[in-house]
């Protein structure tokens, strides 16, 4: 007699993510952080975000640089724009915001402001030897800042 199988009624479900926020880069490793958060969806019920930060200088006023600051926005809109069409995302939503300011606390403040449930967050390898360079690295920061999970992709 074959030992019984546990039912796909009884299995436990998984971790339910509604809200999903992929900060991109606008590199081709924010594709792959995007891919992972559509398999992750909750489908229909789920909607994924894309952000995207753009760095301001710090001692400027922002009206100064407005015209230059605007450009980056439209470029990123465009670039996200398209990363989001590439990617198959089984039925969740996506949209996009871009916002300005320091990345990592920007990233953290929009998790928190949305009800963001995971940041799925693309990551570089971290070199064993030189650990100490990589605690400056904005997913660092935000892993250790958010107050939800946190997910980095590699």
């Amino acid at each position: 007699m074959k030992p019984s199988t546990r039912s796909k009624l009884n299995a436990k479900p998984g971790p339910r993510f509604e809200h999903l926020l992929v900060p991109a880069d606008l590199t081709e490793r924010t594709e792959k952080a995007l891919q992972l958060a559509s398999k992750l969806a909750v489908s229909d019920t789920s909607r994924i975000t894309l952000v995207h930060v753009i760095q301001t200088i710090e001692g400027m006023r922002f009206d100064e640089l407005r015209p230059f600051y605007k450009r980056l926005e439209k470029k990123a809109q465009t670039a996200m724009t398209r990363l989001a069409s590439r990617v198959a995302v089984r039925g969740a939503k996506v949209e996009s915001a871009v916002v300005y300011g320091r990345r990592a606390e920007e990233i953290v403040n929009y998790a928190a402001a949305h009800d963001v449930d995971l940041i799925v967050l693309a990551s570089h390898r971290v070199n064993p030897s030189r650990v100490n360079r990589d605690w400056g690295t904005i997913s660092y920061k935000v892993g250790i800042l958010a107050q939800c999970p946190v997910l980095l992709v590699k």
